[in-house]
């Protein structure tokens, strides 16, 4: 068998196409495979158009495609590519060969193998490991993502989570859509305004879902995604998430824990100095030696040991077995706090009051999880995996990038597209 028989074979060409030439160059590390069409090719080959009978009308110029490596090295396919006409509607259209990947300038395989590579690092190093520029990488995932995104079906979207995501340092935020029980992202904007929502259910209903489907949307306490639900998705609940709720508890101990450094005290401050995540720990996850710092510092009768038992109390709440147990005592906590306020000092326990309020105004929400059980798990997820991508990544040039690695990782979509 000669090597051109033998590549033919193994790139699986069939009878319509043929290599005619295989040569290796030393100074360049490169092998070239040259492949040019047989005469039954056109047996097969039919008008895009209309489907009729096609002849060959011309040739156009060399064309290279990069492929896999031949054992360490560089492998590239030429062709001068054939254009056919229809004998019926005189259409003239370049033949698309059985090796061309979305990109003209590498091959399916190299582009499924570079697909792979980058779920699992950055784009740079992927270029660095196959020999390529990071542009050339970025505009392949570009064009599989864009396919694939457009053939995505979201017929069965009804519980919908929304978050923020950062972008950059500072107020650059992108608005991240997903589909909670297919845990798959949907949707990704920047801004995270009410207007996000706007483009939302336009994509949605333009890969088969409906707005006034959507039952449940899981979110923070924002205001602008209140809205947004409001104004476009009439038929869906809010549902107030655990992870916002306890996360905002955290942070009003925490306040407690400054407010009181700053007020002072006879060993205030050796108490409560670098204590900031003992506070943020349930009991059962401390250490024996946290749990030691933590029984001294209850001996004081601090606010931030109150606070903490506070939060505590209502991470408690959420093991309620149904919303009306849960009703009830969201309001006596509500009620517990205020009432420590007036005992203590209540400057102290500002942060703690804005937090028993925010759980009054927001309780049909907060309610609303015994009823779904839906969370933001997934989307929280999403920001941890984002985080350590943009960390190893060294950041994104814009928006489209991000969005297109949130597609492309989290988003199911059916990769490679050929």
């Amino acid at each position: 068998m000669t090597p051109e028989k033998l590549f033919q074979d193994l790139l699986g060409l069939g009878l319509n196409w043929e290599v005619v030439e295989s040569r290796f160059e030393r100074e360049s590390g490169t092998v070239f495979l040259e492949i040019r069409e047989t005469t039954r090719l056109w047996e097969s080959t039919r008008c895009p158009k209309d489907g009729g009978l096609t002849f060959c009308y011309d040739h156009i110029e060399v064309m290279t495609w990069r492929h896999l490596n031949v054992f360490q090295h560089r492998c590239e396919i030429t062709c001068r590519l054939p254009r056919g006409k229809c004998r019926q509607c005189g259409h003239v259209f370049r033949v698309r060969p059985p090796w061309e990947g979305l990109s003209t300038h590498f091959t399916k395989e190299f582009e499924a193998f570079g697909l792979l590579l980058m779920r699992e690092m950055p784009v740079s190093k992927v270029g660095e490991i196959m020999g390529e520029t990071d542009t050339r990488l970025w505009r392949m995932l570009f064009r599989q993502v864009d396919a694939a995104y457009a053939e995505a079906d979201f017929s069965n979207v009804c519980c919908v989570g929304v978050d923020e995501m950062s972008v950059h340092k500072g107020h650059e935020y992108v608005s991240v859509f997903a589909d909670l029980l297919a845990k798959r992202v949907v949707f990704a904007v920047e801004g995270k305004d009410k207007e996000t929502f706007v483009k939302f259910v336009e994509a949605l209903e333009k890969h088969n879902g409906h707005r006034h489907a959507i039952t449940q949307v899981s979110m923070d306490m924002s205001v602008a995604y209140q809205a947004g639900v409001k104004d476009n998705c009439h038929n869906a609940q809010v549902v107030f998430d655990k992870f916002h709720v306890i996360k905002n508890a955290n942070e009003a101990v925490d306040k407690v824990r400054k407010a009181e450094i700053r007020r002072g005290g006879e060993g205030i401050w050796e108490a409560l100095r670098g204590s900031q995540w003992l506070w943020r720990k349930n009991p059962e996850n401390l250490t024996d030696k946290e749990r030691e710092r933590m029984g001294k510092i209850k001996d004081k009768n601090l606010c931030t040991a109150k606070a903490y038992q506070m939060r505590l109390v209502l991470q408690d709440i959420y093991r309620s077995g149904d919303a009306t147990t849960a009703r009830r005592r969201f309001k006596v906590w509500c009620r517990w706090v205020r009432w420590a306020a007036r005992f203590y000092k209540a400057s102290l326990f500002l942060s703690m009051v804005k937090l028993a309020g925010m759980v009054q105004s927001h309780l049909e929400g907060i309610l609303a999880h015994w009823k779904w059980g839906v969370t933001n798990a997934f989307m929280e997820g999403l920001n941890s995996v984002f985080s350590a991508t943009k960390r190893k990544a060294r950041g994104y040039r814009s928006t489209v990038y991000l969005t297109t690695v949130l597609y492309f990782v989290a988003g199911k979509l059916r990769l490679p597209q050929f």
